[in-house]
């Protein structure tokens, strides 16, 4: 993949969202009627009743998909910017502060909604149920998104959830190609896939250069169970397919050429949350650093692996040491 050389930023453009951490059983899941592992968008009121029927008191971090590979860029030294709305509140300025704690360049656009936010409920297998709220971050307008956001912009990253608006998605993909980003794109879920299988094909075919997917996700878009034929159709219409694994590790494709990338640690997952996020982050990082795709993988693994030893998106101090020592192999 030829990148601008003298490029090295990466944009993060998302929904900006407070992430509510809990750990309940299955058997909670199921009594709120949720696709476990899935994504679903409620109102406000739907939120607060289903915060009132938990168990254990949550915890709150900043989130967001795109933001959390924001993040990790930012973790590991790279320069790295995140674009989206808050709200004029608390949950906003949580946000837009912690983002500048985490050496993130914070593009955040104002509204009159409460910031967005997002239910994590974490079950015993370390698997994740999302319901969000996307307040602010739902008020973004196509029109508030242009090529400026994006200067000096190396890779431009999306997240799939931005699919529930194919307005803005459309409209931030032609931005970020009009500053001369490439653009980088997670599928995020299998029920953002499911739910929009058709634009997905039209928008990855005209405008995406990395693809990213998880097992679940690849097969809900391709409809293939074999993994190497899952990775193939991926790669059809972008330069660099990703497929993750979990704890086998991943697959990145280039011009026909499959790397295979090895888990980078053997603990078990505490949590989930980020996990995908987190390895894009690595990912890129090194991407546009010049690392090939072993050592840039190496890196996302690693990545991927510390988020899932915490609970949440936020890598640990010594998690982030045993990251950069990766950079220096």
């Amino acid at each position: 993949m030829k990148l601008q050389q003298e490029k090295t930023r990466i944009v993060g453009l998302g929904s900006a969202l407070v992430d509510i951490l809990v750990h309940e059983s299955d058997d909670f899941v199921r009594r709120i009627g949720y696709p476990k592992g899935g994504m679903t968008l409620v109102d406000m009121e739907e939120l607060e009743s289903i915060l009132a029927q938990l168990s254990t008191a949550p915890v709150q971090v900043p989130g967001g998909s795109a933001c959390n590979t924001a993040v990790g860029v930012g973790r590991l030294g790279g320069l790295s910017r995140f674009v989206g709305k808050r709200g004029n509140d608390d949950p906003g300025l949580f946000f837009q502060e912690a983002l500048v704690q985490r050496g993130v360049e914070p593009v955040l656009l104002p509204s009159e909604l409460p910031t967005g936010r997002v239910l994590s409920i974490i079950t015993p297998d370390a698997q994740r149920t999302m319901i969000t709220y996307l307040g602010a971050s739902a008020d973004t307008r196509p029109d508030e998104i242009t090529a400026d956001h994006f200067a000096g912009c190396a890779v431009a990253h999306m997240e799939g959830y931005m699919l529930f608006n194919p307005d803005l998605m459309t409209a931030s993909l032609t931005a970020a190609k009009a500053a001369g980003s490439m653009i980088s794109l997670d599928l995020a879920s299998f029920t953002v896939v499911e739910q929009s299988k058709d634009l997905l094909d039209e928008l990855i075919e005209k405008y995406v250069d990395i693809l990213i997917a998880n097992e679940d996700e690849a097969l809900a878009y391709t409809g293939e169970e074999d993994e190497a034929k899952a990775l193939d159709r991926l790669a059809r219409h972008v330069e660099i397919a990703v497929l993750k694994v979990g704890a086998r590790g991943s697959f990145i494709q280039e011009s026909g050429r499959v790397c295979r990338i090895a888990a980078q640690g053997s603990n078990g997952a505490v949590d989930t949350t980020g996990a995908g996020d987190l390895w894009a982050s690595g990912f890129l990082y090194g991407m546009v650093n010049g690392f090939d795709h072993e050592k840039s993988g190496r890196i996302a693994s690693a990545c991927g692996y510390e988020v899932c030893q915490v609970v949440g998106a936020d890598i640990s101090a010594d998690g982030w040491t045993r990251i950069r020592k990766k950079l220096e192999g």
